[in-house]
């Protein structure tokens, strides 16, 4: 087993680095991985305005060291998980500040069929060579410091991997939760096997009141033939500092939907990218933003057509009030290889405050010549005239603009085949609306 054993908390430093090695009972290979990264975020400098990639997204205020890995968390006044209300789970693995919290659950007639579902930690004794030929082979530990201190001090994660032609038709469940002061660095890798099957519900959740961080990865592989649905829920209160890169790779004849409620946080900033490395594979992608107050949600997205005869589509909708600001980057790439291609992307934001803020930037690289992508994107008001017209029916202000912002979703959500995610994700965003100025 390799559980971190300290019983205190550990900073972002030299020293916390450490005593995190020291903690760990762990393979060379995943020591040597983690030194790599940690000599990485000492060479690198937090990102600033002045790039590219961050001018949208100010992080002056981020101060790494109010945060640390904390050894002892309570779960007190934490709000109850929604994606797995009355689903029939094959298994669930939850963590609290990055670390197991409660004993892994996995049915044991997918045990038997060859499923493994665990943490990372506690897997990497039986199965080190099955997670060494993954781990970090999608997300780039040399990204930025943010992908670096991800890499190097990363506890917990969660492993999930089915085999060769393996159908799973119950989902797993994966939780994570931060207390005021912790961090979250989890990382989860799925494997999907060649013509096997998997649902996948993650959700991520604080209280109100707990200033946190999360830097985690999500690392995707879909086999050939294979099918994969992953659902990810971010809704962590909004004093949480929210940083992750998740990616996805697709083999031939696969399919793959991923549906994204992003809720919380007081800023997240997501590198979002799906490598279609498979000829004939299919991805579609789902994106749910709802910003309040002064949030600010910045996704970064990448459609990457690697073969021919492939089909990309991803809808990304996006509801804000009061002074909250999303930044929406959208990226079609077509290799000259991949011929044959149907790439698709559109934002829409609807904006329900004059001061609210949606910045969308679609685009398209493409050096094949046989192709068809488009792209798209829309931001407008609340229509006044729609709102009369459902008081003029005794419907409130706020009932009525609850009604539009449902409506406005509702394209969204008639992709999502998960009748649990679908309510999780139109409550969410129902509790959220207030009246609009």
């Amino acid at each position: 087993m390799s559980t971190a054993t300290s019983n205190q908390s550990l900073s972002f430093t030299d020293e916390g680095f450490n005593q995190l090695l020291e903690s760990l009972d762990e393979p060379a290979w995943v020591s040597d991985q983690r030194k790599s990264a940690w000599a990485k975020f000492n060479e690198l400098g937090w990102p600033n305005n002045r790039q590219e990639e961050w001018m949208r997204t100010d992080i002056r205020l981020f101060k790494l060291d109010k945060f640390s890995l904390k050894a002892d968390s309570s779960t007190a006044g934490l709000p109850e998980t929604v994606l797995n209300a009355g689903v029939d789970l094959a298994g669930s693995v939850a963590s609290l500040d990055g670390r197991a919290n409660g004993a892994v659950e996995l049915d044991q007639k997918w045990k038997d069929k060859g499923v493994i579902f665990g943490t990372i930690a506690d897997l990497l004794e039986e199965h080190g060579d099955l997670i060494q030929k993954h781990l970090f082979k999608l997300v780039d530990p040399n990204f930025d410091r943010f992908s670096a201190l991800h890499a190097a001090m990363w506890t917990g994660g969660v492993f999930l991997y089915v085999p060769r032609n393996v159908t799973m038709d119950q989902p797993v469940h994966i939780s994570s939760m931060v207390t005021d002061g912790g961090s979250d660095l989890r990382h989860t890798l799925i494997v999907v096997e060649e013509g096997a099957e998997a649902t996948v519900l993650a959700e991520s959740s604080s209280d109100e009141t707990a200033a946190a961080l999360h830097c985690g990865a999500i690392e995707l592989f879909v086999g050939d033939r294979a099918n994969l649905r992953y659902v990810n829920l971010q809704d962590w209160g909004q004093k949480v500092w929210h940083f992750s890169h998740q990616k996805a790779k697709v083999g031939r004849d696969a399919n793959l939907q991923w549906t994204v409620g992003a809720l919380g946080s007081r800023l997240s900033k997501v590198n979002q990218s799906v490598a279609q490395a498979g000829v004939g594979s299919t991805v579609q992608v789902n994106g749910v933003m709802f910003t309040e107050n002064k949030q600010h949600l910045s996704y970064h997205t990448l459609q990457h057509h690697q073969q021919p005869h492939c089909v990309s589509d991803f809808l990304y909708k996006a509801a804000l009030q009061d002074n909250s600001r999303t930044v929406w980057r959208g990226m079609i790439k077509v290799d000259v290889d991949a011929q044959k291609t149907d790439g698709f992307q559109r934002n829409d934001n609807l904006l329900l405050s004059t001061k609210a803020r949606a910045d969308s930037i679609p685009g398209l690289e493409i050096e094949a010549d046989d192709v068809r992508c488009t792209h798209g994107s829309t931001s407008g008001k609340v229509d006044e005239e729609l709102v009369f017209y459902a008081q003029c029916r005794g419907y409130t202000r706020k009932e009525a603009i609850r009604a539009i912002v449902t409506g406005f979703f509702q394209q969204v959500f008639d992709r999502i085949t998960i009748e649990s995610v679908r309510e999780a994700l139109a409550l969410a965003i129902a509790r959220r609306v207030r009246d609009y100025d």
